[in-house]
């Protein structure tokens, strides 16, 4: 429904006071009153334009915004509205009245007699004339020609059963002579028994249909509350092993932080020991240096064997580095726990969606066939809640299947 129209559909005017019903559609206030205040004795309320029915009268919304808002505000400039419709008259869904002349009322009987419908005025000879009397009258019905033979130009009193059909009495004369006949009225009477029976039976589908509806809908709701718990206790744990993880990679890092900090402390030690050794043999150095220099003899001697027993008397111990030293055993092991834990989450994932696709939640049993309306021999297809064994997927490779159901809860 489109809210930029300008005219009622009723009215075909302007519209004035604007208001909206639940299905969308926007009449004049008073149009709208009027139509549905000819609906009171019926107890049902049509929709004018798009004939949705309420079995409770709506109450209209009236329509706000600037657009309608300036069309009341101006409304003195309009013309005055026009007289209330009178929906009296036959519309193009109603049956119209046989009598009435140029433009009809809407028919509320219909007269079997006479094929013909009458509204509440032209009605009234049924009911108070005696040459009536005996004519029956039903609730309006339209495609009167339906109601004649159409070889005889009669009306349709009795049904052949030899031919299936509704016949007019010159029909038994010739064309169904012989025939297997009844009185419409009786063959109506034998049918409508089989119709309450058809009934029963529709309303004994409506009544399994619905019981497997609250089944199915008590299903979702569980299966809806069993997803969200598994999120959130999946979510939970995941985030769990994350942690663990972190602590792993902490605990990894102070390892190597450790040996790092041990390994250059063991390095400078050391390294401070070589600088104070080569400080001392390079003050040797410099007093042979200063002793080869000397002219005196007997000093020379004396400090000469005294320098050369210190340097024979003292071994200094050598430092060997390994130059194969690296941390990359611990990348190689923390890669190799890495590749583990891959294969061991995808081996995992891979059972559990195996498991989960096996599980059906809901299905069409086609095991029961379709029975008709007529036949109890055969069996309604109905919806089963049961889970069924048996995976649609294929074996997993390397990446898990897709998990398309869940476990029943317990």
């Amino acid at each position: 429904m489109s809210f930029d129209q300008d005219s009622c559909f009723l009215c075909k005017e302007d519209l004035r006071d604007p208001v909206s019903i639940p299905c969308g559609h926007i009449f004049c206030s008073i149009c709208l009153k009027t139509y549905w205040d000819h609906a009171d004795h019926t107890g049902s309320y049509l929709c004018p334009q798009c004939k949705v029915t309420y079995n409770k009268r709506p109450t209209p919304r009236r329509m706000g915004g600037s657009r309608y808002g300036t069309l009341n505000r101006n409304s003195e400039s309009f013309p005055p509205p026009p007289p209330s419709p009178d929906y009296n008259y036959a519309g193009p869904q109603d049956v119209g009245c046989d009598i009435c002349i140029g433009k009809k009322h809407k028919a509320v009987k219909t007269c079997l007699m006479c094929l013909a419908s009458y509204c509440e005025k032209h009605l009234k000879p049924h009911f108070e004339s005696a040459t009536f009397k005996r004519h029956k009258l039903v609730d309006e019905i339209g495609h009167l020609d339906r109601q004649i033979c159409p070889q005889h130009q009669k009306g349709l009193e009795l049904f052949c059963r030899t031919d299936q059909m509704c016949i007019c009495v010159l029909c038994t004369v010739k064309e169904h002579k012989g025939h297997d006949m009844v009185s419409a009225e009786q063959e109506r009477a034998e049918e409508q028994q089989k119709l309450g029976s058809t009934q029963a039976e529709i309303q004994e589908r409506i009544h399994d249909r619905l019981k497997q509806m609250e089944e199915l809908k008590q299903a979702v709701d569980s299966l809806k509350s069993s997803a969200h718990r598994a999120l959130q206790e999946c979510e939970k744990m995941f985030s769990d092993m994350m942690r663990s993880i972190e602590r792993m990679q902490q605990e990894m890092a102070k390892l190597i932080s450790s040996n790092k900090r041990a390994a250059l402390s063991n390095a400078e030690g050391h390294m401070e020991r070589l600088n104070h050794e080569i400080a001392d043999l390079k003050r040797r150095d410099n007093e042979i240096t200063q002793l080869s220099r000397t002219e005196d003899h007997i000093h020379f001697i004396q400090s000469y064997h005294m320098l050369i027993a210190q340097t024979e008397a003292e071994e200094l111990p050598s430092v060997s580095v390994n130059p194969y030293f690296s941390f990359d055993p611990v990348t190689k092991a923390v890669s190799e726990m890495k590749q583990h834990m891959n294969e061991f989450s995808n081996d995992e994932l891979v059972k559990v969606a195996k498991t989960v696709n096996k599980m059906t939640f809901c299905e069409l049993d086609d095991a029961k066939k379709k029975r008709s309306i007529k036949s109890k021999s055969r069996k309604q297809p109905s919806i089963s809640l049961r889970n069924k064994a048996g995976s649609r997927h294929g074996q997993g490779g390397a990446m898990p299947p897709q998990i398309s159901g869940l476990p029943p809860q317990t």
